[in-house]
């Protein structure tokens, strides 16, 4: 994660466009999930598609720019990405498939609690 950005300029981020690595365009941020370890910014909800729905994307290597946020996953990578509907919510057992959809390493915290949160 680009150490320029201010984590409190995450809610600035809604909306903005998310594109890959070579510039295309995967959907628009929806929220930003953190690691409840680390509180560091982890996965980006990302809409996409119609019907729309929510894919998941590391936000591992990424950089902010005011229009776009740009990550390192290709966008057939995101586009394959475990997904949920819209208004849904990613659940504790949704967790280590996004996870292992991007070949990261999952695992709960020391008390068993879940690895990410909603910001």
């Amino acid at each position: 994660m680009s150490s320029v950005v201010e984590v409190g300029d995450i809610r600035d981020w809604q909306g903005l466009s998310v594109v890959d690595a070579t510039g295309s365009k995967i959907g628009s941020l929806e929220g930003v999930y953190f690691d409840t370890s680390t509180d560091q910014p982890s996965f980006a909800s990302v809409k996409r598609g119609v019907p729309a729905k929510l894919v998941f994307v590391p936000l591992v290597g990424a950089t902010v720019t005011p229009k776009q946020v740009r990550v390192t996953v290709d966008k057939k990578s995101a586009k394959d990405a475990p997904s949920i509907d819209t208004d849904g919510e990613l659940t504790s057992e949704l967790e280590p498939t996004v996870y292992g959809h991007y070949g990261l390493t999952y695992e709960r915290g020391a008390s068993g609690e879940r690895r990410l949160g909603r910001r």
